[in-house]
């Protein structure tokens, strides 16, 4: 990848990831901030204003001459597909690439149903999105999808997903790139799948927090996970399993756990068991969404249990903390919604069993964004995939 005077990439792509600021730049200073040549930033331009990436700016910078044309990132020139698929929930967005939400929907789906249903009303639901905005599909560049399991990345594949039967193994992409595929001149768009959780905490950070190098995403739902983001990235593992702090073991507790086991912190503080110990003391509860809404309403036992749930993941990310020391901790998903009776409990617990220099500066949040974390995080995924400067050189070329 040819390089400037200053030893950094300066194809296309790279050109492009300076516009992305959001602010115009003239050749000049581009040509400044790269070390080319201005025929050489002049060439580069072409290639990206040919492919939409970059248009005209409405201004004109003078300096005493001749005003000097501007150029700017066009981020209206694709759409992305983002898909935040929970346990019995899903959320579904169109984005630009500037991340402006055209159209938005929330939906209940089931994930049991298995991957081609679910799937095919995904697919469906974005066609119906993509038509009411007056897009066909060659204007979207890239789909991201979150599943409530483990994935490899990689391959875009669940795998041993606890509470998704029939999902093991499926191929997201590939189902996902064909169905959505049809009509499209240059094959079907790039798909990205990933853990929910992964997304919630890319969409977390990018929305609220762009500047903190280390912060851990909680979610508290029908079950528990945790995403890492580390140096401003985020951090997969080796397979994409890091952060499954719900089945970390509790040592004093031996409740069965779904995925097999127990003792797991997701049997004893997810949301799924928070309502069955409901449902056992006589009060009616289907999930998370139904115990926040009975602790709103003063159902003391819901109280509690939201309080002592949130002790139960505060002891476990003590743990982290004293690991990873992050600067922001974030929890969202639906038992988040109780707000501070669940925040109060994770703070008690971290704050004492933490070691003092990892919580000096520590803050512990309710999420910003709340339910749009996630597809927020998938659009980030996409459009930081498909705006990649080795990307877009290998598209201009």
């Amino acid at each position: 990848m040819p390089s400037g005077s200053n030893g950094q990439s300066t194809g296309a792509g790279a050109l492009l990831a300076i516009l992305r600021d959001g602010h115009a730049r003239t050749r000049a200073e581009l040509a400044q901030l790269t070390g080319l040549s201005r025929s050489t930033v002049s060439q580069r331009l072409d290639g990206l204003i040919d492919h939409r990436w970059v248009v005209a700016g409405d201004g004109a910078i003078s300096s005493g001459g001749r005003p000097a044309a501007v150029f700017a990132f066009n981020g209206s020139a694709h759409v992305v597909l983002a898909a935040d698929l929970g346990a019995t929930h899903a959320r579904l967005a169109v984005l630009d690439l500037g991340m402006t939400v055209l159209a938005e929907q929330a939906v209940e789906l089931p994930i049991d149903e298995g991957p081609e249903r679910t799937l095919e009303f995904v697919a469906a639901a974005f066609e119906e999105s993509l038509a009411g905005l007056g897009h066909d599909p060659a204007a979207v560049c890239g789909v991201g999808v979150g599943l409530p399991g483990p994935v490899e990345h990689a391959s875009g594949r669940p795998v041993n997903p606890p509470i998704m039967p029939g999902w093991d193994g499926f191929c997201v992409p590939e189902w996902l790139g064909a169905r959505l595929g049809g009509g499209r001149r240059t094959g079907p768009p790039p798909v990205l799948v990933d853990n929910d959780v992964n997304i919630m905490a890319l969409g977390e950070h990018w929305a609220a927090r762009p500047a903190v190098d280390h912060l851990i995403f909680i979610k508290i739902g029908t079950g528990i996970g945790c995403g890492i983001i580390s140096g401003r990235r985020l951090h997969r593992g080796a397979q994409g399993a890091a952060g499954d702090v719900g089945h970390i073991r509790v040592p004093a507790s031996d409740a069965p756990c779904r995925c097999g086991n127990s003792g797991c912190l997701e049997a004893i503080a997810g949301g799924a068991s928070m309502a069955a110990a409901l449902r056992a003391a006589g009060v009616e509860a289907r999930g998370s969404r139904d115990v926040v809404a009975l602790m709103r309403a003063g159902d003391l036992r819901a109280t509690r249990l939201v309080r002592q749930a949130g002790r139960e993941v505060g002891a476990v990310m003590a743990s982290i903390v004293n690991f990873f020391n992050p600067s922001v901790i974030v929890l969202g998903g639906d038992i988040a919604e109780a707000g501070e009776q669940v925040l109060a409990g994770v703070r008690e617990t971290i704050y004492s069993r933490s070691l003092p220099l990892a919580t000096q500066h520590l803050g512990i949040r309710a999420s910003e964004l709340g339910d749009r974390a996630g597809v927020i995080g998938a659009a980030v995924m996409v459009v930081e995939h498909v705006l990649a400067p080795e990307a877009i050189d290998r598209a201009v070329t």
